[in-house]
């Protein structure tokens, strides 16, 4: 099977696996894990943030931001078909106790102005406004990237309001390897971030999350809550480290190969790419063939190509290192057989 579900299904590198064998090891709940620390600190300079904490996934590195940033009873302001909104069971309100307020996006990027107006105002009858969410780069959008001016803008509304931002950068490296330019561009116009190490770079597990000593400080305590509080945590630290040092280049081949799967599926009868491909991620609507999401992807894996289902005539492909070069020919072959 040509694996193109989701970058979440790559392996970890022998050179991730020998890392994990012969990882330095301590309780990282005592703070003594020399490869959590190193791992840390980093994420920490590479993000351009005072300090850095290990978490076990993406979605516990957004929860943890906005339980550190919110109270109770505020409100948080984030884009319709972000994966904080869309994919996280409901965190938010069931651990936070935060209501929700989407604001539509194009290609992932909400208008600073409708920030602006949403914020609530002083009035005993609102909820607080209490943390801004971006997501960078868009998964829902088709791995679109938010760019920097738009990131800087909704940044200078929020602390005119005195309004942490926090980003879902679950894919950021992708968007800064796509755009060319340096992730402190990106970085620089957010309070905290959650970064993952898995997806595109390729660890087993695990994710980063950045920001000020304070914030880590009350962070730390989170995980804790959470049951993210582990000991020798360096055996899993240690292929994050390399995925963080040594995988954020390659990620413009896995560009490449979504842009020549862009060309393939263009050029299909009846299917239509709806999506600026970005990044990684393209998304195809198959209704042209007169059949659903589900049938489509059922038909692909006969074939040999695993895809998945993005709404009922919508399909997403994702490339990724363990998909390579050659199996991209071979699936726009097999995309192009009547």
């Amino acid at each position: 099977m040509i694996d193109l579900r989701s970058d979440t299904v790559t392996k970890p590198t022998e050179e991730m696996r020998r890392a994990a064998y012969e990882a330095e090891v301590g309780d990282d709940v005592y703070g003594e894990d020399p490869t959590v620390l190193k791992l840390e600190k980093e994420a920490a300079r590479i993000l351009g943030k005072e300090e850095a904490l290990f978490v076990t996934s993406g979605t516990q590195g957004n929860q943890i931001a906005v339980l550190t940033h919110t109270r109770p009873g505020n409100e948080i302001l984030l884009e319709t078909n972000s994966h904080i909104f869309y994919y996280e069971s409901g965190a938010v309100a069931a651990l936070a106790g935060v209501q929700t307020r989407t604001i539509e996006g194009i290609n992932g990027e909400m208008d600073p102005k409708e920030i602006e107006t949403a914020i609530r105002t002083e009035d005993q009858h609102f909820p607080e406004t209490g943390l801004i969410c971006l997501e960078n780069s868009h998964n829902r959008a088709g791995g679109a990237i938010v760019s920097p001016e738009n990131m800087k803008a909704i940044h200078a509304i929020a602390r005119k309001h005195s309004i942490p931002v926090h980003v879902d950068g679950a894919r950021l490296f992708n968007a800064v390897a796509s755009s060319g330019r340096d992730v402190r561009e990106f970085t620089d116009h957010c309070d905290t971030i959650q970064i993952c190490l898995t997806k595109g770079l390729g660890a087993p597990i695990g994710s980063i999350i950045a920001g000020d000593h304070d914030f880590i400080r009350q962070a730390r305590k989170w995980r804790k809550r959470l049951g993210g509080g582990l000991r020798q945590t360096g055996i899993i630290a240690a292929p994050g480290l390399v995925a963080l040092t040594k995988m954020r280049e390659r990620l413009v081949e896995d560009h490449d190969k979504a842009k020549l799967l862009q060309e393939t599926l263009q050029s299909c009868n009846g299917i239509e790419v709806i999506n600026e491909v970005d990044t990684n991620i393209v998304v195809v609507d198959v209704s042209g063939r007169g059949m659903t999401s589900e049938q489509f992807v059922e038909g692909l894996k006969k074939k040999g190509i695993l895809a998945v289902t993005f709404g009922p005539t919508l399909v997403r492909f994702t490339t990724h290192f363990d998909v390579s070069m050659d199996d991209m020919e071979k699936v726009s072959l097999i995309l192009r057989e009547k």
